[in-house]
């Protein structure tokens, strides 16, 4: 039952990285740990959970990262960078559209609140865009790592 349950976490989880409004990384351990704690972590260790926890964390870490350098590359203003992290916010509220356009908008009114120059603000919002794209994938790949890990230690045993 519990591994039914670990499972179902994890597909939820799964969903939730690309999906609005479902914390997917989060949703992911807990279903690993789960997993790990049903056979009293013999297959998979606590040092294990220990390094599966940080790259939880990192997924964070990389989603935001990864959008702020993009837009730092780009020449946008702190402002912009701000936006684009509100729009990113409110986009999660608005579902799939809101999660597309929210940080391109974002980042444009941020960038406008410090010049007037459409051009850049553009830049910026495409920048944002482009940093949320490649987050989310950076994102993608962690969580399948995180799986690989658990499962190589699962297996092994």
């Amino acid at each position: 039952m519990l591994l039914a349950l670990s499972v179902l976490l994890v597909v939820v989880g799964l969903a939730g990285v690309v999906l609005p409004g479902l914390p997917g990384p989060i949703l992911i351990f807990a279903g690993l740990a789960l997993a790990a704690w049903s056979d009293g972590f013999a297959r998979v260790g606590v040092f294990t959970m220990v390094v599966l926890a940080v790259m939880t964390a990192a997924t964070y870490l990389v989603d935001i990262g990864v959008m702020a350098l993009g837009m730092k590359q780009l020449g946008a203003t702190r402002r912009a960078a701000i936006g684009a992290a509100l729009g990113t916010l409110a986009g999660v509220f608005l579902g799939l559209p809101g999660l597309i356009l929210g940080p391109f908008a974002g980042a444009v009114l941020g960038e406008l609140t410090v010049q007037r120059d459409i051009r850049m603000a553009g830049r910026a919002g495409a920048a944002a865009w482009v940093g949320f794209v490649l987050g989310t994938a950076a994102k993608v790949s962690l969580v399948f790592v995180m799986i690989g890990v658990f499962l190589a230690d699962w297996f092994v045993i």
